[in-house]
């Protein structure tokens, strides 16, 4: 029998190999003698920028940034220098788990210590940037960045907007005139976790504003800001980024990647299975298990069980996932190749139980699983 196991990393909890690890302690309870191959993945969010490192034999690059709420934060990003490559992971420098709960306020929290991870980069002399995007504690449309990489971003006055999604409401123009132009010449792919537009009922605001701290009132001016941001993107600049999918990804960093950056928006787990050799990995499989810390309706829209399960089918596999939690509309993913969900809890508990019984939970039922499929 031969096993891949798969999955994200479980957010605030364990990281993707250290899911995989805790899988696997259970099904070898049961089939000891099965070939185990573990590939950690990601998505464009946490973990991405160590998961490319590990498949391509790059480094880590330490550099003190700014995070959300403007404090110091010392964050990395990955390099290869044989391949003229950078991996930059925005949840780094602009992280949801960089803030508080109690402090989380989209209004204000800003992406500028993306773009100083990206000048990081550029100093190395790279000729690419792959940047994953998923993860984020902002709604400014990728502002922040903009404004950490030379752009500056205009009200009527003139004078400079503030930090964060609120401000956005009053942009009237945008400069490039200072743009760092070490960008014209770079190549920048972006992985997405989500393929969500950058405004209306799909759009960041709407589906990730209240993770990241916005009340249903506060959900509807950043939306407004968002849309006020689109409209001078395309008056000033001619670039129409309204209904480009994954615009809307990590509270609309996609849409300044993209409208401003030129960059090539892709799903951050296609990247990943490209990157990490998944599709080989998957030939004559019997079972490939995957999971990611919540599944919801979300999930089918570019995230990593789906994308693993999409490769998984090719070669004839079973796909089954494992999770923390399971919420509204996450049957969706059984039309995308996923055969089984099954969430990891045993009782009700509270958060801060759940994440730190988390790699007990994966092998207990990861174990039951095999036991499961061992029945005749």
């Amino acid at each position: 029998m031969k096993i891949v196991i798969a999955p994200d990393s479980f957010k605030e909890s364990m990281s993707a190999l250290e899911v995989a690890t805790a899988i696997q302690a259970g099904l070898v309870k049961i089939w000891p003698d099965a070939t185990y191959v573990l590939m950690p993945m990601a998505d464009g969010g946490e973990g991405t920028v160590q998961a490319l490192v590990d498949c391509t034999n790059g480094s880590l690059k330490y550099v003190n940034v700014t995070d959300p709420l403007g404090n110091r934060v010392n964050a990395y990003y990955g390099l290869n220098l044989e391949q003229d490559t950078a991996f930059i992971e925005m949840a780094q420098a602009s992280g949801l788990e960089l803030v508080p709960k109690e402090l989380r306020n989209p209004y204000y929290t800003s992406t500028f210590g993306t773009g100083e991870l990206i000048k990081a980069a550029l100093d190395q002399g790279v000729g690419k940037l792959l940047i994953g995007i998923g993860g984020s504690a902002t709604n400014d449309a990728g502002a922040g960045m903009l404004k950490a990489l030379g752009v500056r971003l205009l009200d009527k006055n003139n004078n400079e907007l503030d930090q964060g999604g609120l401000a956005l409401q009053n942009l009237a123009h945008i400069d490039l005139t200072h743009l760092d132009p070490r960008l014209k010449s770079c190549e920048i792919i972006v992985a997405c976790d989500v393929d969500n537009p950058l405004c209306g009922k799909y759009g960041a605001s709407a589906i990730f504003g209240a993770q990241k701290g916005a009340s249903i009132e506060m959900i509807e001016v950043l939306d407004n800001a968002l849309n006020n941001f689109a409209k001078v993107i395309k008056q000033d600049l001619g670039i129409n980024i309204i209904d480009i999918a994954g615009a809307g990804a990590a509270g609309g960093l996609g849409a300044a990647l993209f409208g401003v950056l030129n960059a090539k928006l892709s799903s951050g787990i296609q990247m990943m299975i490209t990157a990490t050799g998944l599709t080989n990995a998957c030939i004559n499989a019997d079972f490939v298990f995957t999971g990611e810390g919540r599944i919801d309706f979300q999930t089918a829209h570019g995230k990593t069980p789906v994308g693993v399960a999409s490769v998984a089918h090719k070669h004839g596999a079973k796909t089954i996932v494992l999770v923390g939690s399971i919420g509204a509309g996450y049957e969706a993913v059984f039309e995308h190749h996923i055969d089984a969900v099954f969430s990891i809890l045993s009782k009700p508990c509270k958060l801060d139980e759940a994440l730190a019984n988390g790699a007990d939970n994966l092998t207990r039922t990861a174990e039951n699983i095999a036991r499961l499929l061992n029945i005749k």
